[in-house]
């Protein structure tokens, strides 16, 4: 693959482990998506709607946060084990900032911080 700027990103629908992949050793930088608490939100299917809006307007503000991020990296790798990265890939591919980067999206299982950034390497050293 062609010199640039490459990123990896691990996420669930909670968290995302952010790897910058370059020729020195990988760093890993988390993103915490807004804790979803439901504790006060029982009762009536009102609030049941309620806590829907609520929960999607977070989750929609944490793909914004990893929007920001991605726009700078020439290339992408988003993977991880639930399909948190295949709905921020339709939020990216639905914006034409992202034309011209190229995502490429794998389903992976729980990774230790070792593990994603050989993961990432190994990707990106193809």
């Amino acid at each position: 693959m062609t010199a640039g700027k490459k990123l990896g990103v691990w996420m669930d629908h909670s968290s995302a482990h952010i790897t910058i992949y370059e020729a020195e050793p990988a760093a890993t930088q988390d993103l915490e998506s807004t804790k979803i608490n439901h504790s006060n939100d029982h009762g009536s299917s009102g609030n049941e709607n309620i806590t829907n809006n609520k929960d999607q307007n977070k989750q929609a503000e944490y793909y914004k946060k990893l929007a920001e991020l991605i726009k700078n990296y020439d290339a992408v790798l988003l993977f991880g084990p639930t399909d948190a990265k295949l709905e921020l890939f339709n939020v990216l591919k639905a914006d034409h900032h992202f034309d011209n980067i190229k995502i490429d999206v794998l389903s992976t299982d729980k990774m230790t911080e070792n593990q994603e950034h050989a993961f990432v390497a190994a990707h990106f050293s193809k």
